[in-house]
């Protein structure tokens, strides 16, 4: 009988897996990158590879590695064990071979027959170090540089080669010796670390044509641990050529100065300039001076000897120095120029006499003592004045009796000016002219008549001046000069104002219209046409019928734009002033139907509508049809369409009356 119990109660079996060597080493973070600088010694470690094996490492040797170098050698080794990789070889230098591709192989089993193996792959870069000097390709270069070349300019380049990178390669130069080194610098260029030669300053083809150079290159930054390798620079020999040019000619001098007398006559010789062409050829010099820098020709030169001349006398006291410029232009050649710079002074002669430094009146009072001082006088002289020279000066002798005033020298170029009498009085005399003789006692000495002025004023007693003018002892005692400025004002002003009244009243009677001779058609115009109010902007152009002489011309519609403009027709010709209304105004009305750009100013409403707004009363005869009239309006039917309005309004009365 099935009951579904066990017969036994439930057992429990460990089952132990035996491991066995089914999986190869591997490297999990392969390939490899290492770097180790250039020139390491032997054993210098790179760096260290490791790979795991997943079997039991407790169980045997299935677990247990073995590291190999399958490629890498004899440059690189690893260590059995550990899987560090070390440089194997001496002096490697990364300038003959700079990367390596090392195979690493890890083996179970200890590296027995019979281990599973894994490999995996080392890129190895060697680093640079400043283990090579610069060197010269070439021992010698050579140069050439023109003498027309000016300081800064570049001569000539050279490099020294240094296989090291970065700062182990950088490269400075420098002259160490030769006979240009205070001629030509040296500079390094970074860039292309190129040796760059310049000029210091100008060279000369005719006094030195060669140079001599020695230069160094040398590494900047220098390793200790290679030092003893050094030294760490090289040497070249640099020779420079100077190449002739074909120069202007030199002034002997920079500058030069030259003194000429004043007043001196045309052609006399001021000094002389001295150029010369210094190039091999030595071709003769012509001279000049440019006009810009003597524009009114005080000087010439001798364009072959170069002496310069006054062309007429010199005024020191006009222009006391002149500077000019002397063009020396080489014959032959380039016609180079060159430029010099010549000032010439102008030397002082004593041909100006001396005068009043200033003209200023001199006052005096009414009530001035005998003695008394009135005023101190000096003088000037446009010439120069001498050491110890001095002005004298005395009365005129023409003035030596007067018994008004004295003077006496001061003897330091001033003289004093005193009163001889009492008793001045401005209405018998207010102006004093005394007239002073000024010598400069020069070589050869120069003097003047110079006239002082001395007015009498009113003063106080303290000798405070009061007043100088003599005007309010003539003028009437009611008026003064304001008071008459003020009464002249007022005449001016009533006088504008009665000229400008009778401007405008004349003004107003004027016709506001200036209508020319009348004839027979401006009186038609005027009276029997009868043009619209001032709202009526469609209204009969009157300045046709007004003016018959510009009959023809062209009048373009205003309110419309035409699409196309037709030209006048031939047949059209000027309208005489005695042309007949009827003749006149079929011919325009004709123009009118065959212009399409005419507007249509033959409608009715010209004629009959009279307008709205008008503040003018009609001037028009329409009215009169509902008058007895014995007016004969026949003519009106001849005169075309423009008047068959009138026409039909004048003549049904007059039909009217004839058939009753």
């Amino acid at each position: 009988m099935a009951t579904n119990k066990p017969l036994e109660p439930p057992s429990e079996f460990i089952v132990k897996v035996q491991d066995i060597n089914d999986n190869p080493p591997e490297f999990l973070h392969g390939p490899y990158y290492a770097r180790v600088p250039e020139m390491s010694n032997v054993g210098t470690s790179v760096m260290q590879v490791t790979a795991t094996d997943a079997d039991d490492p407790t169980y045997g040797n299935s677990a247990r590695l073995v590291y190999s170098i399958l490629q890498g050698q004899p440059y690189f080794s690893v260590e059995p064990q550990t899987g560090i990789i070390r440089t194997a070889l001496p002096n490697m230098d990364r300038e003959a071979r700079q990367e390596y591709d090392v195979v690493i192989q890890a083996k179970d089993m200890g590296g027995h027959m019979g281990g599973l193996s894994g490999t995996t792959e080392v890129k190895i870069t060697l680093t640079d170090v400043n283990d090579n000097p610069p060197k010269f390709p070439q021992s010698v270069y050579s140069m050439s540089v023109s003498e027309d070349k000016v300081s800064g300019e570049e001569v000539g380049r050279l490099k020294a080669k240094d296989p090291d990178l970065g700062e182990n390669g950088l490269v400075s130069y420098r002259f160490i010796e030769g006979d240009g080194m205070t001629v030509f610098e040296i500079t390094t260029d970074t860039d292309t670390r190129e040796g760059v030669i310049k000029l210091r300053k100008p060279v000369d083809f005719e006094t030195k044509r060669a140079y001599t150079l020695r230069v160094e290159a040398s590494n900047t930054h220098v390793d200790p641990r290679f030092i003893a390798w050094g030294p760490y620079k090289d040497t070249a020999t640099v020779k420079v050529m100077v190449e002739d040019a074909d120069e202007p000619p030199a002034f002997l001098a920079t500058s030069y100065s030259f003194e000429v007398e004043e007043n001196a006559h045309d052609g006399t010789v001021v000094g002389r300039v001295h150029a010369k062409d210094t190039d091999v050829a030595n071709n003769p010099v012509r001279y000049m001076i440019p006009r810009y820098t003597d524009v009114e020709q005080f000087f010439s030169v001798g364009p072959e000897d170069g002496i310069i001349k006054t062309t007429r006398p010199l005024d020191r006291e006009t222009l006391p120095w002149h500077n000019i410029s002397v063009s020396a232009t080489e014959i032959g050649g380039h016609h180079q120029d060159t430029k010099v710079r010549v000032n010439i002074k102008v030397k002082d002669m004593n041909d100006n006499a001396p005068e009043f430094a200033t003209q200023n009146e001199i006052l005096v009072c009414e009530n001035a003592s005998p003695g008394k001082l009135i005023e101190t006088v000096s003088a000037v002289d446009k010439d120069e004045m001498a050491h110890r020279q001095y002005f004298h000066f005395s009365i005129a002798p023409e003035a030596v009796n007067n018994h008004n005033f004295s003077l006496k020298d001061n003897r330091d170029s001033t003289a004093s000016i005193y009163v001889t009498r009492r008793g001045f009085s401005r209405m018998t005399q207010d102006v004093y002219f005394l007239p002073i003789e000024i010598n400069d006692n020069g070589n050869p000495p120069m003097s003047s008549t110079n006239t002082l002025t001395i007015r009498v004023c009113s003063c106080d007693s303290k000798d405070t001046i009061l007043s100088c003018n003599v005007e309010p002892y003539i003028l009437p005692a009611g008026l003064s000069t304001g008071a008459l400025i003020a009464i002249l004002a007022c005449i001016v002003i009533l006088l504008a104002i009665v000229v400008l009244f009778v401007a405008l009243r004349r003004q107003k009677k004027e016709p506001l219209i200036v209508f020319e001779e009348e004839d027979i058609r401006e009186n038609i115009i005027t009276y029997d046409d009868e043009g619209g109010g001032e709202e009526d902007t469609e209204a009969f152009d009157i300045a046709t019928l007004q003016n018959p002489d510009g009959a023809n011309g062209f009048l373009p519609r205003k309110d419309i734009k035409p699409e196309l403009q037709y030209p006048m027709r031939p047949g059209g010709h000027p309208v005489a002033n005695t042309v007949d209304v009827d003749d006149f105004i079929k011919t325009r009305i004709n123009d009118a139907d065959s212009d399409p750009t005419a507007p249509p100013y033959d409608s009715i409403q010209i004629y009959g509508y009279e307008g709205r707004g008008s503040i003018a009363g009609s001037l028009s005869s329409l009215e009169s049809v509902t008058t007895d009239s014995d007016l004969d309006y026949d003519y009106l039917q001849s005169w075309g369409p423009r008047f068959k309005k009138l026409a039909d309004l004048y003549g049904t009365k007059d039909s009217a009356d004839d058939n009753s």
